[in-house]
């Protein structure tokens, strides 16, 4: 978003009893069950490639957000990002070179952790051994789910299981 000095993205992946209905695709009913929410951080320098997982992350079925389309110009951007992480059920951080020097991203990394929610790194532009190595790196990120971008795939799959998972407990199949 433009005035600030950093574009984080805001996924949807804990449920939001305010969420938006799903959408209808073809032939679909709609669908009033909250959608999973989950939550997408990166650097600015990273925005496109933010943007692609995001699309794929709402072809899994979970609501995106990205701040630069959603926050509003002078809005308490701390304030949404905390509101977003405490309705999270996992958090997407995508990991560059660069967006390890952002303290926005480590904040975030460190606000789910506190939370205890699942944190799945996609790594771009470094390996999980080079991340892991990389001096100062917190314990609980070398745990944790580290994909290379070319294996994102994985994540989406897994994720699209768990927002069937979550309808059909929903709906009450």
């Amino acid at each position: 978003m433009a005035g600030y000095n950093h574009a984080e993205a805001e996924l949807s992946a804990a449920v939001d009893e305010k969420a938006a209905p799903a959408s209808i695709a073809a032939g679909a009913q709609l669908s009033t069950r909250p959608r999973k929410r989950g939550k997408l951080s990166h650097s600015s320098r990273d925005t496109w490639i933010a943007k692609q997982v995001a699309r794929e992350i709402e072809t899994a079925g979970a609501k995106a957000f990205l701040d630069e389309a959603e926050v509003d110009a002078g809005a308490d951007f701390e304030e949404d990002i905390l509101e977003f992480l405490e309705r999270a059920h996992e958090l997407v951080v995508l990991l560059t070179p660069w967006a390890l020097d952002r303290p926005y991203v480590w904040a975030e990394l460190g606000a789910a952790w506190g939370r205890r929610i699942p944190i799945v790194a996609l790594l771009c532009g470094m390996t999980p051994s080079e991340l892991q190595a990389r001096p100062g790196t917190p314990v609980f990120l070398k745990k944790q789910n580290l994909l290379e971008l070319n294996d994102a795939g994985r994540y989406f799959g897994q994720l699209k299981r768990r927002v069937q998972s979550h309808g059909s407990r929903k709906d009450g199949k």
